[in-house]
């Protein structure tokens, strides 16, 4: 599984992957956590507001910092 946390670098983004990190290691997921920063990969996504998270190339989660829960439902655990 291909996680990927989009966001500029700001604190919301910083913390958005920190959260889905944490799911990843606590459930022992077999995932590559990426963060991306390149406003050009970002922009593939049409998305319109960050932190977003993208599981397998499908957008799951955007414009807000996830909940441990949110991750576990996108992540599908």
């Amino acid at each position: 599984m291909e996680v990927k946390v989009l966001g500029p670098g700001c604190a919301k983004c910083k913390s958005a992957f920190q959260v889905v990190e944490k799911v990843v290691k606590e459930n022992n997921v077999d995932a590559t956590v990426t963060k991306v920063e390149d406003i050009v990969e970002m922009m593939m996504y049409n998305i319109m507001s960050t932190p977003a998270v993208v599981v397998d190339g499908v957008v799951k989660i955007k414009g807000h910092v996830p909940t441990a829960d949110e991750v576990k439902e996108a992540l599908g655990i």
